[in-house]
């Protein structure tokens, strides 16, 4: 995999970062993509677990069975959202070791 290309601060230009295009400055939407996997979890539970107390399958065995069933549904289901999400995660991490370099002073912002 090729190794990501990092901003320096003074950089106008858009920056790609793992896959997708960002401004340098621009705060990573890290918050937004984290509630949309979150609640894409949730609703493929709660739709299996549905699913399943329809199909007969009663109460808390209902219950337990859907929500294993959900781990690899929303594995598949929910891959390019948790692809943005780690997207964003690392540029906020890259985002947060320039500013360290920056205030320890580093002349190396590479």
């Amino acid at each position: 995999m090729a190794e990501p290309i990092k901003a320096r601060p003074t950089e106008a230009g858009p920056v790609e970062t793992g896959g997708s295009t960002r401004v340098p400055g621009e705060q990573p939407q890290v918050a937004k993509w984290l509630v949309v996997y979150t609640l894409g979890r949730l609703a493929i539970a709660a739709a299996l677990i549905a699913l399943l107390w329809v199909l007969g399958l009663p109460g808390t065995p209902g219950f337990l069975f859907g929500v294993l069933l959900a781990m690899p549904v929303a594995y598949l289901a929910l891959a390019p959202v948790r692809t943005r999400l780690t997207t964003a995660l690392v540029a906020r991490a890259e985002h947060k070791e320039r500013l360290r370099t920056e205030l320890r002073g580093g002349d190396d912002l590479s």
